[in-house]
């Protein structure tokens, strides 16, 4: 089978790639390289006027005539090489703004994805306009949705997500919807605003190759060391003043027993091997599942902060915790990180767990086959 995967902002889908191959699949990936996270692409587009004078020029622009031009050097791009993106058997969309562009150039790339290829995926694996209009519609349901309800981020600060109310995104999810063969959820936060939706295929989890992540038993005869790895530009919309709060009140209470190492926008690359020592991990507090990062840090054993509510416990027949449920309650995290200080032989428990949770569930040969599976069906 001839796959071509549409965006990376995570590593999900190099992972997915690495299963397919696997098994015996060509597969390519186009897309952006999502910043200073470098991601491995291989027909990568360069995101122009991006930066500095030339994005305040770009922005001028947008306001005076409503032309995005960085949209248009992403077609330029695409369509200069859009014959490597003709003939696939498979063509799976990351989401549904897959290159980031506005709507016009948008339909104009998915026209020549859904024209020239057999058949077309769309992946809910982050935000879109089925996710945001849910999310809206139940704001107890946990998101960061309900820190920007809250006031928490400035609407200026949340465009990625509020594009989706827009007419524009509206349309684009239409026309997307109307030309694709199904969607797949990658976690359980996006699984449940699906359940009614006749084109959904059902939950993949994601793909991890725990081939390229060592796992270590951790071990608590010193320090208790806590990392803490932060993108500046979601910092709100993973909850990292909710962890740096709680952060600062453990320092306080254990002082030299604990070892806090923070970081800020660092390439993918890097942030990966930057936690090896650490104990515990914080991810997020929004979620129902855990995210990428999350799901490669228990690869190699760690106790992450992250989603794990009752219904993710539900779904995988846990009965053990392979993850700390985080959230947006500094009393409540603090509370949980001083009882693993307190309890460290509960840290190597759940840190092995998580390894062979990761193992089990997320295996990316078995996710690959998952894949193909839903595919071809």
């Amino acid at each position: 089978m001839k796959v071509l995967l549409v965006g990376e902002f995570s590593r999900l889908h190099n992972s997915l790639k690495e299963g397919l191959q696997e098994l015996g699949h060509e597969v390519s990936i186009v897309g952006h390289q999502d910043g200073f996270k470098n991601y491995l692409i291989d027909y990568p587009i360069t995101k122009k006027w991006d930066n500095g004078f030339l994005k305040k020029l770009k922005v001028g622009i947008h306001m005076l005539s409503g032309f995005d031009i960085s949209s248009y050097f992403t077609y330029r791009q695409f369509k200069k090489h859009q014959k490597h993106f003709t003939g696939f058997d498979v063509v799976q969309l990351i989401n549904e703004n897959s290159f980031y562009c506005s709507y016009y150039y948008e339909k104009r790339i998915l026209k020549h994805l859904f024209q020239n290829n057999s058949k077309v995926f769309l992946l809910s694996s982050g935000y879109d306009y089925l996710n945001v209009k849910y999310c809206f519609e139940n704001p107890k349901y946990k998101s960061v949705i309900q820190a920007y309800l809250q006031g928490r981020i400035k609407a200026q600060d949340f465009q990625n997500v509020l594009k989706y109310k827009t007419k524009s995104f509206k349309k684009l999810h239409q026309f997307i919807y109307s030309n694709i063969q199904g969607i797949i959820a990658s976690d359980m936060d996006y699984h449940f605003p699906l359940l009614q939706n006749p084109k959904y295929l059902g939950l993949i989890p994601n793909p991890i190759n725990t081939l390229k992540i060592n796992f270590k038993p951790l071990e608590t005869d010193h320090k208790i060391i806590l990392f803490h790895g932060i993108n500046q530009a979601n910092y709100y919309k993973k909850g990292n003043d909710y962890f740096e709060k709680a952060l600062k009140i453990i320092t306080v209470k254990y002082g030299g027993k604990v070892e806090i190492i923070t970081t800020h926008d660092v390439p993918y690359g890097t942030y990966i091997n930057s936690y090896n020592k650490a104990h515990i991990l914080l991810d997020q507090t929004y979620g129902y599942d855990q995210g990428y990062n999350a799901l490669e840090a228990m690869a190699k054993g760690k106790v992450v902060f992250t989603g794990a509510e009752q219904q993710f416990m539900s779904h995988y027949k846990l009965t053990k915790k392979v993850a700390i449920n985080a959230i947006a309650d500094v009393d409540y995290l603090v509370k949980e990180l001083s009882y693993l200080i307190d309890n460290p032989n509960d840290i190597i428990a759940i840190g092995n767990r998580a390894r062979a949770f990761i193992e089990k569930e997320h295996d990316y040969i078995k996710i690959a086959e998952r894949y193909t599976e839903t595919w071809t069906r």
